[in-house]
């Protein structure tokens, strides 16, 4: 072996040690920096004509494993997407208040039926009257504030959804200016680790975001797909778009989120998004909240329909002289279709006395219009009906009292007459509440042909599947001709599901896709003729139309400033004559005001739990088990998914990580290695001087 081929030999080594020093001195200086991955150099033999020839540097690379990585990052994703919905489901049940507790909404709805326990013992008390009137709007009150509370938190997640999808860009945009480094660097045989090191750091804040695939390629750098498939980095990079609604109510519906590859193709970008916190966002503003809200409207709307059944069963004292009613959204003619049983219509004087009655047979002889309702209320009042609207003014301003036969009541729907019309309602609300129309197949709709609703379908990743507009048709204007037209395979809505009419009227939808999809009303323009109501708000179309509901209640007007018009006591058919029917002093239409927690009621579906008949009291207390038992879980998997990510990071940590004593352990290897070279160098040096002196 030559002098030269020694000198070039301790060389190569001088200058690896060299190159291993540096790598240990950054590894060393970047112990505590989050997201540092190790680096190592891989140096092999160099060889000349088939012997030794020193050591070269292969290249200088991270100390990573694909498989650990990907771990890692799904497990970031998992995390985050639990915890903002761990963080703001959370809010939505402190929203409703302790359920074991004296406040909140479930105490005041314990409460308002004790309050009218009371008041059926001292119905004469104005105080109490006025007391339990102000808790009764008081519990109405507490309804819609959470109501807002929940929708006031869908707001925060879509704005905070525009917050991350305006993050997710430049995170984009470095990953990918960095793959250009890198690849140059490859190309050029350039140490590359510090834009890589750089690069997977944003990578790790991209998988927080949203699940994403990272595949290497040859040349350096990533491609990072979704799940779909679509290219997010690669040759170029993506763009996602969205805009945030603004002010969220219950019937909001929200943009799509917009991906653009670097081809220019458009897709939507929830397709492809399985994991992160962009999910987590959409899952609470488009699942987790409306199912709370939706259930919140089913128990408020049918504590409202309760309240106005055993209160349109009563009277106040002195009686009113006109009683009118609430939008029935139907026309008169179809309204009083349907019914059967006995009712009466009397008129009282000032003392509670009987001056006049007309009983009214639906099963026999029932009235079919405004003429006929009047010939039958001859004497005693005069029906009136406008937009929808039933009045009855009692003949020379009589008070006016309804009362159902004892043994044969007037009845549509399970509904009384004084009942379905609203006469007497204690809640009123300026849309419809209940969605069992009593209509049939051969009932006129009342909706003007040509008029349209359109429907949207969403996926169950919250991405949009389709918008779908509906118009009236033309013909006879029934019922089944209008259902005819929602089920059209072609022109409604015949593809993703069907609606159908059950025997209490109520129109309701049921999706051919069991993975979750769900129907919701974008636009309406219909107007119900004569009362001006909408389809969705007459049958309740979607969940958000639904959960709109509980912001509408509160007690009658004029009940609130005048306590007497309280109708707390019932009309006794079978007084003697010339002796009072009505007394002040009766308390039995408080009593069944407060026995209303105690009726069975039908209950619809909503927020994923399934309808039944229950009473309010168990509907109530199982709600409020659902919510604390919701956000139970929220937390457990929030709690799971955190454990797993700390896991993951262990082990990713323990390959990727730096090891001080390691690390230090090189370091004392690489300068022995050091000077191991220089002191050959130092040889070969010496053996030349020694060769030249003897030349000499």
């Amino acid at each position: 072996m030559s002098l030269n081929s020694i000198m070039n030999i301790g060389v190569s080594g001088l200058q690896t040690a060299q190159t291993q020093l540096r790598v240990v001195s950054d590894n060393i200086s970047n112990v505590n920096t989050p997201g540092y991955v190790r680096k190592v150099v891989d140096q092999t033999a160099a060889v000349t004509a088939g012997g030794g020839a020193g050591v070269d540097v292969a290249r200088v690379r991270l100390s990573t494993d694909r498989f650990l990585q990907a771990a890692s990052m799904s497990a970031s994703a998992d995390s985050a997407r639990y915890a903002v919905r761990n963080e703001l489901y959370d809010q939505i049940q402190t929203a409703f208040g302790d359920p074991s507790g004296d406040g909140g909404l479930f105490g005041d709805i314990d409460s308002l039926f004790a309050d009218f326990t009371a008041l059926a013992e001292t119905p004469t008390s104005s105080p109490a009257r006025q007391e339990t009137i102000y808790k009764t709007q008081a519990l109405f009150n507490e309804a819609k504030s959470v109501s807002q509370r929940i929708q006031a938190l869908r707001q925060e997640a879509d704005s905070r959804l525009g917050t991350v999808v305006d993050s997710v860009n430049p995170l984009l945009e470095q990953i990918d200016k960095l793959n250009k480094t890198i690849a140059t660097a490859t190309v050029t045989g350039q140490d590359a680790t510090g834009a890589q090191n750089a690069q997977q750091t944003l990578i790790n804040q991209l998988g927080e975001l949203m699940d994403v695939k990272v595949e290497a390629r040859a040349n350096g750098g990533v491609t990072i797909r979704t799940n779909t498939g679509a290219t997010l980095v690669g040759e170029g990079h993506a763009t996602l778009s969205y805009a945030p609604a603004g002010t969220v109510g219950a019937t909001t519906s929200f943009n799509d989120i917009w991906l653009t590859e670097p081809s220019g193709a458009r897709s939507l970008a929830l397709e492809g998004v399985g994991s992160g916190e962009i999910k987590g966002l959409v899952e609470l503003r488009d699942q987790d909240a409306p199912a709370a809200a939706e259930r919140l409207a089913e128990l408020t709307a049918r504590i409202a329909d309760e309240l106005n059944r055993a209160h349109n069963a009563s009277t106040s004292v002195p009686a009113p002289s006109t009683l009118t009613g609430r939008n029935t959204g139907q026309s008169l003619e179809t309204a009083l279709a349907g019914f059967s049983g006995v009712v009466t219509v009397a008129t009282v004087d000032a003392a509670g006395v009987i001056t006049g009655q007309a009983v009214i047979d639906f099963t026999n002889s029932p009235p079919t219009d405004l003429a006929s309702l009047n010939a039958q209320l001859a004497g005693v009042a005069t029906a009136s009906f406008s937009n929808g609207v039933l009045t009855l003014n009692g003949d020379g301003g009589a008070g006016l009292s309804i009362a159902d036969d004892a043994t044969d009541p007037s009845l549509k729907g399970g509904k009384g007459f004084s009942h379905w019309f609203g006469l007497n309602d204690l809640v009123v609300s300026d849309a419809p509440t209940t969605y069992d129309t009593g209509l049939t197949l051969s009932s006129p709709h009342g909706f003007t042909p040509g008029e349209s609703v359109t429907f949207r379908f969403t996926g169950a990743d919250g991405a949009r599947v389709r918008d779908i507009s509906v118009a009236v048709p033309a013909g006879a204007g029934t019922m089944g001709e209008l259902l005819s037209a929602l089920n059209n395979p072609v022109t409604g809505v015949g593809r993703y599901g069907a609606f159908s009419l059950d025997g209490a009227g109520a129109l309701t939808f049921k999706s051919y896709d069991s993975s979750g999809s769900t129907l919701s009303v974008v636009r309406d323009t219909t107007s119900q003729v004569p009362s001006g109501v909408t389809m969705s708000n007459l049958f309740g179309l979607g969940g958000g139309v639904r959960a709109a509901r509980t912001e509408g209640f509160s007690v009658r007007q004029d009940i609130q400033s005048n306590p007497s018009k309280l109708a707390l006591a019932q009309l006794n058919l079978s007084a003697a004559a010339g002796t009072p029917a009505l007394s002040a002093a009766d308390g039995r239409g408080a009593l069944a005001l407060s026995d209303i927690g105690k009726r069975t009621v039908s209950f619809s579906a909503a927020g994923g739990a399934a309808g039944g008949s229950k009473t309010l009291s168990n509907y109530a207390a199982d709600f409020s088990g659902d919510i604390g038992s919701r956000a139970a879980a929220a937390q457990s998997r929030a709690d799971t998914a955190s454990a797993v990510l700390e896991e993951a990071n262990t082990r990713r940590q323990s390959k990727e990580g730096v090891n001080l004593d390691e690390e230090l352990v090189n370091m004392t290897t690489f300068q022995q290695a050091y000077n191991a070279s220089a002191r050959l160098i130092q040889a070969a040096s010496d053996m030349y001087d020694t060769l030249i002196g003897m030349l000499r």
